[in-house]
C-alpha cells in the first residue's frame, strides 16, 4: 500500500517523533500499539480507543490485529482482525488502519460506503466501525486539530529510544488537542465540538513486565493543561530497570521530570491509588490519583499475545501541584476524568520505587 498522501494531507509541519510504523520487515518478535483518545467533559466521560497489530509478519500464533474500546462508564468493546497482511500503516507520518479486507488510507466517504467494520486514523482524522457478536456497536468519525506533541516534538523516552536499545518504546504522539465530530455508541449518538483530545503509541518486541499510567488533558477550570505519568520495568539491552515520569504541558511550558533530569519517587497500590512526586533542579510535582472505581480489564500484548493483563478506568480522581525552586505554587489543578491504569505482575503488594539523578 502506498500512504505518501498522508505527508501532505495529515502531518503538522513538526511531526513528533516516532509518529511512523517501527516494523522493520524482519521475523522477530513484534508488536506496536496506538492509543486515541476523546473527553466529553460535559457528561463526565471518554472514549478511548486502542489499536494494536502483533507479528505483522504473519503465521505465527500470536499474528494479527485488535481494536479495543473503553466506552461510557467503562465499558469494553473489543474486535480482532486475525489477517496481519490487512493492516496498513505509514512508516513516515502517523497513518494506520485495519478492516476486514485489503485498503489503504480512504476518503471518508469512501470508508463510509465500503468498510463493514474496521478503522483508520491520522494525526488530524479518526474514523470506523465495530460490532461485536454480542450485540455491542460502535461507528465514529473526527477530526483532530492537535495543540501539544510532546515537549518541543521531542522522544518521550529521550534521545536513546531512537537508537531502539528499549524495549517497548513509549511516544506521546499528542499531549493535547481538541476532537470534533461524532460517536455513536450502542445506538446513541454522541456529538462534540472542540473536546480534549490526546494520542499516544508503543512498540517492540516485549511489553514491561509491570506498569503503571496516569493522563488527563481535561482539568477542572484549566483548559489549558495536560498530565501524562508513568513507569514500569522494562528491558533495556541485557538489563531491565524500573523508570518512570511526569510530563506536564500547561500555558505554553513543558515541565518534564524524566530519569535522565530528575529524581522521579512513586507509590503505586495494586488498584485504587497512584502517587508521584519528582523534582529537578527548577521545579518539583506531587501527582496523586485515586479511584474507587472497580476499573476494567483490557487486553495488552504479552509473549503470548493478548492477554487480559491491564486495568484501566477513564474516570479517576487526580490533583497536581507544581512548584518552582523557590516553593512558589505555579499550579494545583484537580479533575474527575483522568485515565488510570495497571498493568502487567505481580501487583500484590504496593509498589513504592524511584529512579534517575537525585537532588
Amino acid at each position: 500500500m502506498k500512504h505518501a498522501d498522508c505527508m501532505n494531507r495529515n502531518s503538522s509541519p513538526l511531526p513528533t517523533p516516532h509518529s511512523g510504523y517501527h516494523w522493520d520487515g524482519s521475523s522477530r518478535r513484534f508488536f506496536e500499539g496506538w492509543y486515541y483518545r476523546v473527553t466529553l467533559p460535559e457528561i463526565g466521560q471518554t472514549f478511548a480507543f486502542m489499536y494494536s497489530i502483533e507479528d505483522p509478519q504473519g503465521g505465527q500464533p500470536t499474528s494479527g490485529g485488535m481494536a479495543q474500546i473503553l466506552g461510557i462508564d467503562d465499558e469494553h468493546l473489543w474486535r480482532t482482525f486475525s489477517n496481519p497482511h490487512d493492516f496498513w500503516a505509514a512508516k513516515d507520518c502517523l497513518a494506520l488502519g485495519h478492516a476486514r479486507q485489503p485498503t489503504g488510507l480512504l476518503a471518508p466517504d469512501q470508508f463510509d460506503r465500503t468498510i463493514s467494520e474496521g478503522y483508520q486514523a491520522t494525526n488530524t482524522w479518526h474514523q470506523g466501525r465495530l460490532k461485536s457478536p454480542d450485540g455491542k456497536f460502535a461507528e465514529w468519525q473526527y477530526s483532530i486539530s492537535p495543540i501539544y506533541g510532546w515537549g518541543d516534538r521531542q522522544s518521550t523516552a529521550s534521545w536513546l529510544s531512537s537508537l531502539q536499545i528499549f524495549e517497548p518504546g513509549w511516544q506521546i504522539l499528542m499531549a493535547h488537542g481538541y476532537a470534533t465530530g461524532w460517536i455513536n455508541w450502542n445506538g446513541k449518538d454522541y456529538k462534540f465540538v472542540n473536546a480534549p483530545a490526546y494520542g499516544e503509541k508503543n512498540w517492540g518486541g516485549a511489553f514491561p513486565s509491570k506498569w503503571f499510567w496516569l493522563n488527563c488533558n481535561a482539568f477542572d477550570n484549566e483548559l489549558d493543561l495536560a498530565l501524562t505519568a508513568g513507569g514500569g520495568r522494562r528491558g533495556v539491552l541485557w538489563w531491565m530497570e524500573s523508570v518512570a515520569m511526569v510530563g506536564i504541558h500547561y500555558r505554553g511550558q513543558f515541565y518534564e521530570f524524566a530519569p535522565w533530569n530528575a529524581e522521579v519517587n512513586w507509590v503505586i497500590r495494586p488498584w485504587g491509588y497512584w502517587r508521584m512526586d519528582a523534582r529537578t533542579r527548577d521545579y518539583r510535582v506531587t501527582v496523586i490519583a485515586t479511584t474507587d472505581l472497580p476499573g476494567t480489564p483490557l487486553r495488552a500484548p504479552t509473549i503470548d499475545g493478548m492477554q487480559f493483563v491491564c486495568r484501566d478506568t477513564m474516570r479517576g480522581q487526580v490533583t497536581i501541584s507544581l512548584w518552582d525552586k523557590s516553593d512558589r505554587l505555579i499550579l494545583e489543578a484537580t479533575s474527575s476524568l483522568a485515565g488510570l491504569e495497571t498493568g502487567g505482575s505481580p501487583w500484590d503488594e504496593t509498589w513504592a520505587s524511584g529512579c534517575g539523578q537525585v537532588f
